[in-house]
């Protein structure tokens, strides 16, 4: 097991700050639409970007001798060096203000909001926070929280965790396949090197993952452009977004919805039903 964080240490990274730019291309847009499984068209200068492009703009790109383990660029630059091995992304917030559009220009500014310490099930987990600012031209298009989670490895011989219960069924619903083509293609447009997505013995015989790991952005992606479809493709003002378990690849997974008062619920599923990522959009 790994010695627990130093937290006074790495509460030091709270308040840094990163900025990058990047530019919205027409081949960009064609690449997220057809991983998101939505109509690939023509996009051309000025049309709306899939709602959460800003997701492949202006990645980290290191040197490969600054590569960890994970896949990951060697944690302790922008983000706090947090010891613990398994990184996930665990939700966040988002707030839509003006779209994104072929041609953009896009800016990033970042802040480390928080870094804290919990004890859960599996051990202890270390939450850091980030805000982001995303701006364009013409003004801020949106507002987020960006929440990561750090776990340790599981101990030798530790038995699966007990399956999780089945979400009620979703009044409205669509199915796609968790294939390690659609994984790698979202890896790709996100420069995402990270091995759980795409290296199966090092997820499997290094991380103890039953299979390839399918991302949280990609679901919560696929999550608000659902949601917008149900509003005439109007993106919601505010996503609140958490995940609840892991989302393996190899099978059917589902992308659910029912409506609330106050406004709709939106989850994805696994072959079985049980809920991978939940989220509430509001309008």
């Amino acid at each position: 097991m790994t010695a627990k964080p130093d937290i006074d240490h790495l509460r030091q990274w709270i308040g840094r700050t990163q900025e990058a730019s990047d530019i919205i291309t027409a081949q960009l847009v064609k690449g997220l639409r057809a991983t998101l499984f939505l109509d690939i068209g023509n996009p051309a200068e000025g049309d709306i970007a899939p709602y959460t492009t800003h997701w492949c703009l202006a990645q980290p790109v290191a040197p490969m001798n600054e590569i960890g383990t994970d896949g990951h660029p060697t944690r302790g630059g922008f983000l706090p060096p947090v010891p613990l091995p398994r990184r996930m992304w665990a939700g966040g917030q988002i707030e839509f203000i003006d779209p994104l559009r072929v041609g953009d220009t896009v800016t990033r500014a970042s802040r480390i909001s928080d870094v804290t310490l919990k004890s859960g099930s599996t051990g202890t987990l270390c939450f850091v926070s980030v805000d982001h600012t995303i701006t364009t031209p013409r003004g801020v298009a949106i507002r987020e929280r960006h929440d990561i989670v750090y776990r340790d490895m599981p101990p030798p011989g530790d038995k699966p965790a007990a399956a999780p219960a089945p979400a009620p069924t979703g009044k409205i619903r669509e199915a796609h396949m968790a294939d390690p083509v659609l994984l790698f293609r979202y890896s790709a447009l996100t420069f995402n090197g990270h091995r759980i997505h795409y290296d199966r013995d090092y997820v499997t015989k290094v991380e103890g993952y039953p299979g390839l790991i399918v991302h949280g952005p990609l679901q919560a992606s696929l999550l608000i452009e659902f949601a917008a479809r149900q509003r005439g493709n109007k993106p919601p003002q505010k996503f609140v977004y958490r995940g609840v378990n892991p989302l393996f690849d190899g099978a059917e997974f589902s992308v659910n919805g029912n409506e609330t008062d106050a406004g709709l619920e939106v989850w994805t599923a696994n072959a079985s039903g049980a809920p991978t990522m939940k989220g509430t959009a509001s309008w």
